[in-house]
């Protein structure tokens, strides 16, 4: 994995707009309308040429294929795994009941489509070629616009748990566990290909305050604790600066105002493998955290991904913004020690809109210009 050695540099955080001909047949199929995946296998190889082509001449410096075949960043798994049926009972939203208005207005945000069947079996592998081909195309669009740094996103164990619900392995332990030991073939298989493995871990900041909002912040943190460690099993053959793994609390907006403070879960957090911790650090509930690293410092060897673009707003971030945010967490990490990413995913789940088209990519020029403005004034 590279660092920031001469000037900054600049990634995102996953998931990026779909064209609509894509969407179209991943609601199809996730409806069960789709009788030829054909169709859907070459629009999303189209799909992933043209996302690989964007990013590389927005000047991005780490890229990846924008999950343009995936309906979300967690739940596809449930087609690739056995083990998987009916329905997994919404996780509760207290934000519901405290701002109904706000809750009305969101509505308009929610996937139009997505099943999230629970866990009723023995989880194993039934669908590996879909893995291969995800890496496969990938593989091509980056060596057809000569990307050098390459990463793919994958769901952590306690990420999958927290979507689909265990209903069949006697503890939650033993389910996220399992999962660990099925999931590591596709998080070695990214590594194997030559990419950076970026695992997300949501459910580490965003479970605080929806699957486990009924505990204790202390047993939060012991939860958290476990989710790391089962991680650190999935990944323990898997070299640390190969990979980064991503902390947010959401990809929506909202109100946010329970969302568990960093400093709260940051010693946690920064006990898991990976080189590099990709974290929220541009809206407003979040923003003032790059002090967390003052009292915090970033293990050895480590990266800051800092979110500087916010991905549920339609503002595009002046590049002079960018610019100061970066050098916040220079200030504190070491110049070397940041790049500068994206709060969350654009396309998070596909048919769900929050920024336009267009402005994601204007966002994202900013994310570059204001990296470029950041490096003339670091080094």
């Amino acid at each position: 994995m590279k660092r920031s050695t001469d000037r900054i540099l600049t990634t995102h955080t996953g998931s990026l707009p779909r064209p609509r001909d894509l969407l179209g047949l991943l609601q199809d199929r996730e409806a069960g309308r789709l009788s030829d995946e054909a169709p859907l296998h070459e629009g999303t190889r189209v799909a992933v040429f043209d996302v690989v082509k964007k990013q590389m001449e927005t000047g991005l410096s780490v890229i990846n294929d924008g999950e343009q075949g995936r309906a979300d960043y967690t739940v596809y798994v449930k087609d690739r795994l056995t083990g998987f049926s009916g329905d997994s009972t919404p996780w509760p939203n207290p934000d519901a009941a405290e701002f109904p208005e706000w809750t009305e207005m969101a509505r308009q945000f929610a996937p139009p489509f997505q099943r999230r069947p629970a866990c009723t079996g023995p989880v194993a592998w039934k669908d590996w070629p879909a893995v291969e081909r995800d890496i496969r195309n990938l593989k091509d669009a980056a060596a057809a616009a000569g990307a050098d740094e390459v990463f793919m996103t994958s769901p952590s164990p306690g990420q999958i748990g927290r979507f689909l619900q265990n209903r069949y392995y006697a503890t939650d332990e033993e389910y996220l566990y399992t999962l660990a030991d099925v999931m590591k073939r596709e998080y070695q298989a990214i590594v194997g290909a030559g990419f950076i493995l970026q695992v997300d871990c949501p459910d580490l900041a965003l479970g605080r305050h929806t699957q486990f909002a009924h505990l204790t912040i202390e047993e939060f943190r012991r939860v958290a604790a476990m989710h790391v460690e089962v991680l650190n099993h999935a990944v323990a053959d898997i070299p640390a600066d190969r990979m980064r793994m991503h902390l947010c609390w959401a990809s929506t907006g909202g109100p946010h105002h329970r969302d568990v403070p960093l400093r709260d879960i940051v010693d946690v957090v920064i006990k898991a493998r990976p080189g590099a911790f990709v974290i929220s650090g541009a809206n407003p509930r979040h923003e003032h955290e790059w002090k967390v690293w003052k009292d915090v410092p970033l293990p050895e060897g480590k990266i800051l991904v800092a979110g500087v673009i916010d991905s549920t707003t339609n503002f595009i971030e002046h590049p002079e913004l960018v610019a100061e945010r970066i050098a916040r967490y220079a200030s504190v990490v070491g110049r070397e020690n940041v790049i500068a990413g994206v709060d969350c995913g654009f396309g998070t789940f596909a048919g769900r809109v929050q920024v336009d088209t267009n402005i994601v990519w204007h966002k994202l020029r900013s994310l570059v210009e204001g990296a470029r403005v950041a490096s003339a004034e670091l080094w």
